[in-house]
Formats: C-alpha cells, sequence, structure tokens
C-alpha cells in the first residue's frame, strides 16, 4: 500500500526526520490560504498522487504570493496527471501540499527498501539526489552505497556514521544525518514497511539537513495491525478493479491484452501468461484465486475478470491441490447462471477431483470450451478470439 507524500513526511516527522513546514489544501482557496499559515514569501505547491516524477510532468511550482499559488492549484485540482511512472490514464490529483520553499545547497538521496535476496533491509544512498534511483543507477552506478542491515541488531550508530561519511557530510552535520538515518530505520520497521524513500534529502544553505520529499509504502499482509497506516490509503490512487479484488482476497493485475486469466498460484499464473504469448495472444489480467476456492469465489473472480472491457475470452486454468477441481467447475456453472457472459470461456481443469470437475463442466449444457493442456486451452483461448472476429 502507498501513502501520500504529505502523508509520509508526518510519519516521518514523528520518528524526528526534520521536514519543511507546509499545510494540505483540497482546493485553490485553500492553497492560497495555506501560505499565510505557513508565512514566508515564497512556497512550493505539489500535487498530491502516488508517483514520482511530478515535477516533470509539471505537478510542481514554486510560487510567490497568493495569485500564483490559487491559479497554480486551479489547473492541478481534477487532472489526471501522467508521469512516466503511470499508465496512459495517470492518476488523480484531488489534494495539494503546500509547504515553505526551502534554500538548497546540495541534493542527496535515501532510501530503505525490502531485500529478498538478502532477507534483509537494505539503505540505499547516494550523494547525487534529485533525481529517481532508477535514473541514478543507470547513469552513475558507482555514486549508489549500498548497506545491509542484521534483523537480529537493528542499524546500528556505527553503520549510520559509516553513512554519513560515506555521503560526504562534515563532521558537524553527520550527528544530524544519523538521527535522520536511524529515524527513518524505526519508522521502516515500526509500521511494517516495504519502501522509505527520502529524494531529494537537502543540505539547506545555513547547513540543515531537510526532507524535501518522502515516500512510504507499506506490506499489505500487514495492515490487520497496522490500523492507523490502514487508514491512510487513498482509494482514488488505485485501479477501481484491482482494489476491489484484493479487498475480497483476489490477487489481481490488470494488464493490456484481451484474453483473462483465472488461475490458482502465482506460479501457473506466470505460465499461463507466458503460453498464452506463445500461441500469439495477449492476456488481459494477472488473476489468482488462491487456494480453497469455493463456487462463490470462483463467481467473484468472474465478476473481476469481465469488469475490464478489453476481455474477449476467459481461461480458466485450474491446478488443484488444496483446492478442488469440482468446486471450480460449480463455480464457472454458476457465473453462467447469474451473469451474461457472451465471450468464450475455455476451462483446463487437473488434480484433485478433476474427473468429477470435467463431468459438472460436461453436463453443464453449457457452451464451455475444455482442454487437456496448458498449451492446448492457450492455443484455444487465441482461436476463439480469431472465430469470433471473423464469425
Amino acid at each position: 500500500m502507498d501513502i501520500h507524500e504529505y502523508q509520509a513526511k508526518e510519519i516521518l516527522a514523528r520518528f524526528g526526520v526534520p521536514i519543511p513546514r507546509g499545510g494540505l489544501a483540497y482546493s485553490p482557496e485553500q492553497a492560497a490560504y495555506r501560505s499565510h499559515e505557513i508565512g514566508g514569501d515564497k512556497w512550493v505547491v505539489k500535487a498530491q498522487i502516488h508517483s514520482g516524477g511530478r515535477g516533470e510532468a509539471g505537478g510542481v511550482k514554486v510560487c510567490g504570493n497568493d495569485a500564483e499559488i490559487r491559479d497554480y492549484a486551479a489547473t492541478l485540482f481534477g487532472k489526471r496527471m501522467v508521469t512516466k511512472q503511470t499508465d496512459e490514464r495517470g492518476k488523480l490529483v484531488g489534494r495539494v501540499y503546500v509547504e515553505e520553499a526551502s534554500s538548497i545547497a546540495q541534493e542527496l538521496y535515501l532510501g530503505f527498501v525490502l531485500d529478498r535476496s538478502s532477507e534483509r533491509i537494505m539503505v540505499v544512498a547516494s550523494a547525487e539526489g534529485g533525481m529517481e534511483i532508477e535514473d541514478l543507477s543507470e547513469n552513475h552506478p558507482d555514486a549508489i552505497l549500498r548497506m545491509l542491515i542484521d534483523p537480529a541488531t537493528g542499524f546500528l550508530d556505527y553503520q549510520a556514521r559509516e553513512l554519513a561519511f560515506g555521503l560526504g557530510f562534515d563532521a558537524g552535520q553527520v550527528a544530524e544525518a544519523t538521527k535522520i538515518f536511524r529515524a527513518c530505520y524505526r519508522a521502516f520497521r515500526d509500521y511494517d514497511a516495504t519502501m522509505v524513500e527520502i529524494n531529494p534529502l537537502v543540505v539547506t544553505n545555513e547547513g540543515k539537513l531537510v526532507a524535501l520529499d518522502a515516500k512510504m509504502s507499506f506490506d499489505d499482509n500487514a495492515m490487520f495491525r497496522r490500523s492507523e497506516i490502514a487508514e491512510l490509503r487513498d482509494m482514488s490512487q488505485e485501479d477501481p478493479v484491482e482494489a476491489g479484488a484484493a479487498d475480497r482476497g483476489l490477487s489481481y493485475v490488470s494488464l493490456d491484452g484481451n484474453i483473462g486469466c483465472m488461475i490458482n498460484g502465482a506460479g501457473l499464473a506466470m505460465a499461463t501468461m507466458d503460453m498464452i504469448k506463445l500461441a500469439g495472444g495477449m492476456p488481459a489480467n494477472f488473476l489468482d484465486i488462491g487456494g480453497g476456492a469455493s463456487p462463490e469465489r470462483v463467481l467473484t473472480a468472474f465478476r473481476t475478470v469481465l469488469a475490464d472491457p478489453k476481455v474477449e475470452a476467459i481461461l480458466v486454468n485450474i491446478f488443484a491441490g488444496i483446492n478442488r477441481c469440482d468446486w471450480v467447475a460449480e463455480g464457472v456453472v454458476q457465473a453462467f447462471q447469474k451473469m451474461q457472459i457472451d465471450i468464450p470461456v475455455i476451462v483446463r481443469l487437473s488434480g484433485t477431483n478433476v474427473e468429477e470437475g470435467r463431468k459438472i463442466i460436461d453436463e453443464s449444457g453449457l457452451s464451455l470450451i475444455t482442454a487437456e493442456t496448458l498449451a492446448e486451452a492457450a492455443e484455444k483461448s487465441v482461436a476463439a478470439i480469431a472465430g469470433k472476429k471473423t464469425a
């Protein structure tokens, strides 16, 4: 789960990370009023969306008076902002953040991520901040410092100091930098985060360190014990179909093709999508119905897949272990009985209770296409769409 910049800053500030004074606004007038609350003579207005690259997309501007803030904010509200990290639909701007402008002497990058290969939290930092870490890694790989944190000991003082010296902080700034590094680590650890990023972490002309931008992402599976974080979720920033599927316990990701996929198990889902592409087709989604799928769960999965207007055929590929093929078959039949399905549905069943499942499909009297193997199912899915278009 992602949160907005201002929310990430509020969390990090609780742990002692210095941030500029700022305020949230839901209208151009409120944005202008925030500048009076903050004080000063220059302010930065930022669109709040779940994406990086806002500056390049026109979502960040330095303003010098009320009218400039109000006029610029008016161009942001209701806009779907497209950045290099969004799809062509972009992200809806429903709120802006106004903060005091900071004098910048140096920009640095600081990130804490979950490194699955080492099963550790990894600190990624660079003295060359202000750009996306992907661009930095590609263009200046030698400028990136990496450090693994042992979960048994946590992020120790000497590691934080070593990182601070590695980034080139002078002796007077090391203590402040160390405090910020350890604060980010505690926020990561205490809230079950998967990423904490400050980009840029700036050194001001006065020699102070300030988090000018911040991102945080969290483990969805831990939200049941992090209610205060779960409440920060902004549904307007999520794909409504993906969000609805997640709320119902389904793993769903929208893709660009036209063959809907219903599979149990992420590995089988990846193999199925590969076979569809090998057969000349394009998957429309990744949908894992999980283990122990009841007929009702299968029905929900059908509704989720059919919510995508691009879907021209559905491939149901089940290798039952914990699942049962007869449950899945009953769910497929129920979907046809309760929904108007006018596109080809290809069903391939294997594993637990496969004979019972195939019998339910065969005796249903429905126009279902069956297949014995995954390769056959993928080929029939592509052929069904081609036949429909030529009919």
